[in-house]
């Protein structure tokens, strides 16, 4: 699914440059029109109104187009993204209290096949480190704690695939706020060179004020973007620790007492593996 929304974004990304670059002057053409066209008011004629001023609101979804449009969609999915790592990211969800009670309890009465069973019906990660340990403990305690690493290692690596994608908005805003810019200041350059009479202040300064606004909106996606990734790349290396030490605790633990004499019935000594 993450592979398929970069393929999206990368293809939305490069119609959106490719079809405002080509169109950057097509308006302000058609603006260059000579004024003198219009027909003169007969004398004695009441003075036109002024023309009423554009609202800033209205200002700032012309400059924006279809970059600005872009960006939107993109914050959108940033917001929902935050929104939903927040939700899923936390040590609650990765090691469950009442899986880790269930666990101790059924740990307290020495009911090791329970134990197994308990954690390996388990989505969580505690249960899946838990599992794989109990499975392995047959090997030898030190292979019990490699496996249980290796396993950490790879839901790692799967939290931090769903960050990913923060890091790439961080990278695609500055790139976006580029394409802005260029875009803007081709146009005002193209008033510049084409105009054969007096310019006007305003065409040269809506290009330039689009490039800076669109160069803006990139920016202000950015840089929460990075920020929020730093915050889930430590929050993803606090859990993936804190879980693997809670379960590599517990089967030490399991060790032990299974060493005491009379620990378990020879029919829960050795859990079935998986």
């Amino acid at each position: 699914m993450m592979a398929v929304w970069n393929r999206w974004i990368v293809a939305l990304l490069m119609f959106s440059a490719v079809f405002t670059i080509t169109q950057a002057d097509l308006p302000r053409a058609a603006a260059q029109e000579p004024a003198a066209a219009a027909p003169a008011a007969p004398a004695g004629a009441p003075a036109a109104p002024a023309p009423k001023p554009k609202s800033r609101f209205v200002w700032f979804i012309m400059s924006s187009g279809l970059i600005g449009l872009f960006i939107l969609i993109l914050s959108i999915y940033f917001v929902a993204t935050v929104i939903r790592l927040f939700i899923e990211l936390r040590l609650d969800v990765a090691m469950p209290t009442e899986v880790v009670a269930q666990c101790e309890q059924l740990l307290a009465n020495r009911d090791y096949q329970g134990l197994y069973d308990a954690a390996n019906h388990s989505s969580s990660l505690y249960g899946k480190l838990v599992s794989v340990g109990i499975a392995e403990l047959p090997s030898g305690l030190a292979e019990a704690r490699e496996v249980m690493d290796r396993n950490c290692d790879a839901e790692t690596v799967d939290m931090e695939r769903k960050i990913s994608m923060l890091a790439v908005l961080g990278t695609l805003g500055p790139m976006i706020g580029l394409v802005g810019t260029l875009k803007g200041m081709i146009a005002s350059f193209a008033v510049i060179a084409l105009s054969d009479t007096q310019l006007k202040a305003s065409e040269v300064a809506g290009g330039i004020s689009e490039a800076l606004l669109l160069t803006f909106e990139g920016v202000a996606l950015s840089v929460p973007a990075i920020y929020f990734f730093a915050v889930f790349k430590n929050r993803v290396a606090k859990i993936s620790v804190e879980t693997l030490l809670a379960a590599d605790e517990l089967v030490r633990r399991l060790v032990q007492q299974a060493k005491k004499p009379g620990a378990a019935p020879a029919a829960q000594t050795h859990p079935v593996r998986g």
